[in-house]
């Protein structure tokens, strides 16, 4: 992960419009994380990666328990049906094929749709990994363990992959 500026654009030129349409998937359909950002006040620090996703995931982390469960469930299954049809938005594509999910055999997809319906079960959103760098063994075990943990931990634990995520499409750009 660079901690560097972004190649393609430069957040303090743009306006508020410019700013939410750059950065709006950024959060998985959830443009209203770019726009509290921008009101929060962008200035040349923020062409910097590492400053605008810290105001970002202050952004979620500061938001109400509503909106972060919203946020959490905007975002699709692991190999889940969104995937399979081809529903996804293009970085969840991307990012799901890179960790291999593409390749799963019939028994690993059958695997992950019964952990994906056990896990929302359980806890009443989707099962959330940032899943670049990761394979789909290493993406079955971290389900395997987190199942087990209680809602709670959970919650945080989604929001943490989330920003891990977001970071990752930010130094994508």
């Amino acid at each position: 992960m660079s901690n560097g500026s972004f190649q393609h654009c430069t957040p303090s030129e743009m306006d508020r419009d410019t700013f939410v349409s750059t950065f709006a998937d950024i959060y998985e359909h959830s443009s209203w994380v770019a726009e509290k950002a921008f009101d929060l006040g962008i200035s040349e620090l923020h062409n910097q990666i590492s400053v605008l996703h810290e105001q970002m995931a202050g952004v979620l982390n500061n938001s109400d328990q509503q909106a972060q469960l919203d946020l959490i469930n905007a975002h699709p299954d692991l190999a889940g049906k969104a995937a399979v049809a081809g529903e996804l938005t293009e970085a969840s594509t991307s990012e799901q094929s890179g960790a291999g999910i593409h390749e799963c055999t019939a028994e690993e997809f059958a695997r992950f749709t019964e952990l994906n319906n056990a896990y929302k079960e359980k806890f009443q959103f989707p099962f959330i990994m940032a899943v670049k760098g990761s394979n789909r063994h290493q993406i079955l075990a971290a389900f395997e363990t987190r199942i087990h943990n209680s809602p709670e931990q959970e919650f945080k634990t989604a929001l943490e992959q989330i920003n891990k995520i977001a970071l990752f499409r930010l130094n994508d750009m």
